[in-house]
């Protein structure tokens, strides 16, 4: 049987010459583009994965270091030191012996803050010096 009247024969030869004539190479110029942004691509992948290797080992390797390094130890025992004298107060000039009180700092005698939502403790004026009017008829100290 002869194939010249097969429709999808004579298809595929026309499909075959439209493309065998509008297939052309491209110029030089083109293809040489091409293969320079496929190079650039390439080395940006590869810039890229090892910065991701890099940043990935650093993180590891901080993960599995210690948090704070533990002080070393000397190779002997330290001589002891006097204490400076910022740190203790001077022992009294009058005194020969030190005593436990001196080597003490000196306490704070200054009184507190005052509150003002406590009432002001009861003072006492000197005898001949007291404050406001006082009644003689009942007064516990009046003479009689």
């Amino acid at each position: 049987m002869p194939d010249s009247h097969d429709p999808l024969r004579s298809l595929f030869r026309e499909a075959a010459s439209a493309g065998q004539a509008a297939s052309t190479t491209p110029p030089v110029a083109v293809i040489e583009r091409r293969g320079e942004r496929h190079r650039r691509h390439r080395i940006i992948g590869i810039a890229a994965a090892s910065l991701l290797v890099l940043a990935g080992s650093g993180a590891a390797l901080s993960a599995l270091l210690p948090g704070e390094p533990v002080p070393t130890l000397p190779a002997t025992t330290p001589s002891p030191v006097a204490p400076s004298p910022t740190s203790a107060p001077p022992p009294p000039s009058n005194s020969t012996t030190p005593t436990f009180n001196s080597a003490l700092p000196p306490r704070n005698t200054t009184p507190p803050p005052s509150n003002s939502m406590m009432p002001p403790s009861n003072t006492t004026a000197p005898q001949g010096h007291r404050t406001g009017t006082v009644n003689p008829s009942t007064s516990a100290t009046s003479p009689r």
